[in-house]
């Protein structure tokens, strides 16, 4: 039998390890965006469709028989009507509510270590706010919280990279002692595809740490003797990045958002007491290795 899974936001970052993933243990796919390209040529159950998931029919068209749907739709920084409420609660929702009616058996929300419906940041909040509103519309769905993701084409390690290069003198968010724990975006996809073909328990939460925990100077220092290079690192108020970054969302390219100021100020390290990658199966790459491919590419 032809499994079909529903992906949207597939076409994202994290979107398009998903369907690989997916693809690799036979799932048929359909990558759901609001502008998608032509059709994949060279593999036949990759199917990409037109999905907008603020619109109730156009989710409801893009789940009718299927037996999986994962919701990787991410939004860093609002724009008129799209603001975080409205994509990570609202339209994760509606989702979920059309994924229960329709009868599918595998529902899988992508969150974010760190999420909390209590926080002040409104992305934050908006995340935590989703989990719940998934949970309440489709109870037997699995909840995924990754850590900062990295990858060679991330916006992450490649930025940090080019920033240390450019600045002998670095500012880092605060002291430096927030803790992170990066994931690679391939351990993260392998993970959703194993929860959409388990057989096991739904309605749980991962959270998907990578192998180390690095406080963000640490993780600075270690970019940078990858590298090669001799950084000054300098302590700025969070407060100050706040403003610039307030600054910043108001340019045609976005350097950095408030969001990710705010994300900065929390640890986002995965709990022990919450199911993570060893569960699955799955020994997390380390980053050092995918910075070395980055490294040897520029």
């Amino acid at each position: 039998m032809d499994l079909i899974v529903t992906v949207f936001g597939g076409t994202g970052f994290l979107g398009r390890r998903v369907v690989r993933h997916l693809r690799d243990k036979g799932f048929s796919l359909r990558v759901a965006s609001r502008h998608p390209g032509p059709s994949r040529a060279d593999d036949p159950h990759i199917k990409l469709i037109g999905a907008d998931i603020r619109e109730r029919r156009s989710v409801e068209s893009a789940v009718a028989g299927a037996f999986g749907v994962v919701n990787a739709v991410s939004l860093y920084i609002e724009r008129g009507t799209d603001t975080f409420h409205a994509l990570h609660v609202a339209a994760a929702e509606r989702e979920a509510e059309q994924a229960l009616k329709a009868g599918v058996e595998r529902l899988v929300q992508i969150s974010g270590i760190g999420a909390n419906a209590a926080s002040p940041s409104p992305y934050i909040r908006a995340r935590g706010q989703g989990e719940q509103a998934v949970r309440q519309a489709c109870p037997s769905a699995v909840i995924v919280r990754p850590a900062v993701m990295f990858g060679p084409d991330d916006a992450f390690l490649n930025a940090l990279v080019q920033l240390l290069r450019r600045l002998p003198v670095y500012p880092m968010f605060g002291h430096g002692k927030t803790r992170l724990q990066p994931a690679d975006v391939e351990d993260v996809g392998e993970a959703v595809a194993r929860l959409i073909e388990r057989t096991g328990p739904q309605a749980i939460t991962v959270e998907c740490g990578g192998p180390r925990v690095y406080a963000y100077q640490e993780l600075l220092r270690t970019v940078a003797r990858v590298a090669n290079m001799n950084r000054v690192l300098v302590p700025v108020p969070f407060a100050a990045w706040h403003a610039l970054a307030w600054v910043a969302e108001m340019l045609p390219s976005v350097p950095i958002t408030r969001n990710q100021v705010e994300l900065m100020a929390i640890d986002t390290v995965a709990s022990a007491d919450v199911p993570g990658f060893a569960d699955l199966g799955i020994s997390p790459g380390a980053m050092e290795q995918v910075l070395q491919g980055i490294l040897a590419r520029d």
